[in-house]
Formats: structure tokens, C-alpha cells, sequence
């Protein structure tokens, strides 16, 4: 049986502000370094998830006949 008496507790205080905007610049940095290409498909692959795997997402048109006066 192992002694898990031995592993110490780390905390780390953070500002979250200051975390927030670190987040940031680290998710725009990557997005940055793909290509075009990787990130229209990312996008796609994003709007499949939510939309379904429809090609296109759906028009719809309605006609009205309107009363004339």
C-alpha cells in the first residue's frame, strides 16, 4: 500500500484578472500560428457540432399574399 502522507499540497494564488488576459493572448498567439485552412476547418468542424452535420444551414421563405384595398 502506498503513503500518500508524502504528497504536499501546492496553492497557487493568481489575479484572475491577469490570468484572463494571459488565457487570451495565449489562445489568439496559437490561433495566429495556423494556417487559413486549419482555421476554416476548425470553424467547421465547431458549426457541425453545433448545428448538425447538414452541408448548409437550411433558408426558409414564406409567401404572403397581401390584401388589396
Amino acid at each position: 500500500m502506498q503513503d500518500f502522507s508524502m504528497i504536499k499540497k501546492v496553492i497557487k494564488i493568481q489575479d484572475l484578472k491577469e490570468h484572463k488576459i494571459s488565457s487570451i493572448n495565449n489562445d489568439l498567439a496559437y490561433w495566429l500560428s495556423r494556417t487559413s485552412e486549419e482555421r476554416i476547418l476548425t470553424v467547421e468542424y465547431l458549426r457541425r457540432q453545433y448545428h448538425g452535420s447538414t452541408a448548409r444551414l437550411q433558408r426558409s421563405a414564406r409567401v404572403i399574399q397581401r390584401i388589396q384595398s
